[in-house]
């Protein structure tokens, strides 16, 4: 059983509305199916050569073996929940996952938004139905918790930049920068994000993965002098 890959990337390709990565790891080359929003920031930043790790979910049929990869245990196990439900392959788990966040997931399944359950392609009117009805017996503590949770928890008020910004973390953490580092650069973040907001700039998630990057290159370029 495969927990978790840590390697050097080799490349990376989309197959129709499949995404895969090739990762080296020890010398044996691992094709893993990532999410779509992970292979757009590797593609979009022309990131290669660089040490990726990826949470690993390895299911196994008579004539073959599949990984799929996430960039949090969080999103391996929301992907696991979801397969055991009757007639939810991996394909339609990996979608659902490629439109929304696990808390809009959790969000609509506390709201019983089926239209937007419903939007997923793959997923019909009874499907839907079933899994807002087994999701949320499942997510019952996580819906407590997102009922629980003060405005004033939240940093950024904005929930279209502050999504932005978790995927940001769950990002660097992907391509093994420390949690430390991590720490240190969300602030900033944040402030870079304000200062755009206020000068009415786009804000993108691509450009401020980059400015994340640099920002923490620089500063262990400077620690290594």
């Amino acid at each position: 059983m495969i927990s978790w890959i840590n390697g050097e990337l080799v490349e990376s390709w989309q197959t129709n509305q499949k995404f895969f990565v090739l990762i080296n790891c020890q010398g044996l080359g691992y094709e893993v199916q990532i999410l779509e929003s992970f292979f757009l920031i590797l593609k979009t930043n022309q990131i290669s050569n660089k040490n990726i790790t990826l949470w690993i979910k390895h299911i196994k049929k008579e004539d073959s073996d599949f990984l799929f990869g996430f960039t949090s245990k969080d999103q391996k196990n929301f992907f696991i929940d979801i397969l055991s439900i009757r007639g939810v392959g991996s394909q339609i788990g990996m979608g659902i996952l490629n439109k929304f966040s696990i808390s809009e997931v959790i969000n609509a399944i506390k709201t019983q938004n089926k239209k937007l359950i419903c939007s997923v392609p793959g997923i019909g009117q009874k499907m839907g139905d079933r899994l807002i009805l087994e999701l949320k017996s499942r997510f019952k503590s996580e819906i407590l918790l997102e009922e629980g949770k003060s405005k004033d928890e939240l940093e950024i008020k904005n929930p279209e930049i502050n999504k932005i910004v978790d995927d940001l973390e769950l990002t660097l953490k992907s391509l093994n920068y420390k949690n430390k580092e991590i720490k240190t650069i969300l602030p900033i973040l944040i402030k870079e994000v304000d200062i755009l907001t206020t000068k009415k700039k786009k804000i993108s998630f691509e450009n401020l993965l980059k400015f994340a990057m640099n920002h923490l290159d620089s500063d262990c370029s400077n620690i290594a002098r």
